[in-house]
């Protein structure tokens, strides 16, 4: 059994482009889909799985490890940084799609079989549309605490939201009650027993961030993610160090070396390792084999498009120390055109049962896809008040 090809098939999803990649075998019908998105680098993703393939034609597409190590270290550059970590991603959620088929059992099963019955999900507000999520300015505390109960009404027991403002690295009290106001605001509309995430999108200083851990607090947060830069390590320990509130963090964190440093520096509680991001399933393996012996939960990243999301759902069921997927399913309304998945969903409670198909359980329509040819992507940019360069 040899790789024939490696195909990347672009569709447009509005802020992101999904990037899936199909690797090809000289077995009749016998192929594998993964997943390579990362917003505005495209293009440079595409160039990128085209790069990597030039290694493994040829290759036994059943030894996933060894191709990942060729594609990892086989260039001099090793693979972490984050265009080519996500094209090895792609690639390897493939080939990991073709063993599971090959073998003839889902994908959580090569790796020692379901540890749980059922996978619980979040949302983004509003869906993950992009108005909804991202742009509603967190000024707007009603419209927050709308979309809370709109994602209750929706089945859900959880759900993540941006509640905290662009600040420049020290600013006084206005942004912090803010956050305060809006977050109280989805408090009260959702009660008690509704899970609530925040996510600072790692916007603040970790002065800054510090002071909204702190202030939101008394509202009982599932976790507050990234409230500053993954780069800051010790800023991230300061932090969690101080609050109650579980810290998450890592789905900018593209390989095993540098999540060792953050769980060393008890920088986090939650681990949000992204799959598509990290080098795919092989890296994440390992990365959630160092978060067990560190306590730490996961929580994988996942607002991309419906391959990661059978990946995480995949990696959820095999793993004792994953918590919960996040999800996105209003970000485009043709979403469910474009693929059929293995797994179900229940509606009350979101919570999904496994999935019965060989490897990812995925196929995806190559016809829908095609009706999204790429476009750019939507900027989302950030200027503070003094016109400085802020982070989105």
């Amino acid at each position: 059994m040899k790789i024939t090809g490696v195909e990347t098939h672009v569709c447009h999803a509005r802020m992101r482009n999904w990037v899936f990649v199909k690797v090809l075998t000289d077995q009749d019908g016998l192929f594998g889909w993964g997943e390579a998105t990362l917003e505005w680098h495209t293009r440079a993703v595409v160039g990128a799985v085209q790069d990597c393939a030039e290694l493994i034609v040829g290759e036994d597409p059943t030894r996933v490890e060894h191709l990942w190590q060729m594609m990892y270290r086989q260039h001099f550059w090793h693979g972490h940084g984050i265009v080519r970590a996500t094209a090895i991603a792609g690639i390897d959620l493939a080939l990991w799609d073709i063993l599971g088929k090959v073998c003839g059992v889902p994908c959580s099963k090569l790796w020692g079989g379901p540890v749980r019955d059922h996978v619980r999900t979040y949302c983004h507000l509003g869906g993950g549309r992009m108005e909804d999520f991202y742009e509603t300015a967190a000024e707007d505390a009603k419209r927050f605490a709308d979309l809370a109960r709109a994602a209750v009404e929706s089945g859900f027991t959880a759900f993540k939201s941006m509640a905290v403002p662009p600040t420049l690295p020290l600013e006084g009290l206005k942004p912090i009650r803010t956050a305060e106001k809006c977050v109280a605001a989805m408090r009260e509309a959702v009660g008690e027993s509704i899970d609530i995430m925040v996510d600072a999108h790692a916007r603040p200083s970790p002065a800054m961030g510090l002071q909204f851990a702190k202030a939101l607090e008394p509202y009982g947060l599932y976790f507050f993610e990234e409230p500053c830069w993954p780069e800051s390590v010790d800023g991230l320990a300061m932090i969690n160090k101080a609050v109650s509130t579980p810290i998450a963090t890592g789905e900018r964190v593209t390989n095993l070396a540098a999540f060792k440093d953050l769980f060393n520096a008890r920088a986090c509680e939650v681990c949000q390792v992204d799959i598509t991001h990290c080098g795919g399933l092989s890296e994440a393996r390992r990365i959630a084999a160092l978060a067990e012996a560190h306590r730490v939960a996961l929580a994988p990243h996942n607002p991309q498009g419906p391959v990661s999301t059978a990946a995480s759902l995949e990696f959820g069921f095999s793993q004792p120390s994953y918590i919960i997927c996040e999800t996105v399913h209003a970000d485009v309304p043709w979403r469910s055109d474009v693929v059929q998945e293995g797994f179900t969903v229940e509606p009350k409670g979101r919570l999904v049962r496994p999935n019965t198909r060989p490897g990812l359980g995925i196929v995806i329509n190559e016809a829908e896809v095609r009706k999204h040819p790429f476009e750019q992507e939507l900027p989302q940019r950030v200027f503070y008040t003094d016109g400085s360069v802020g982070d989105w």
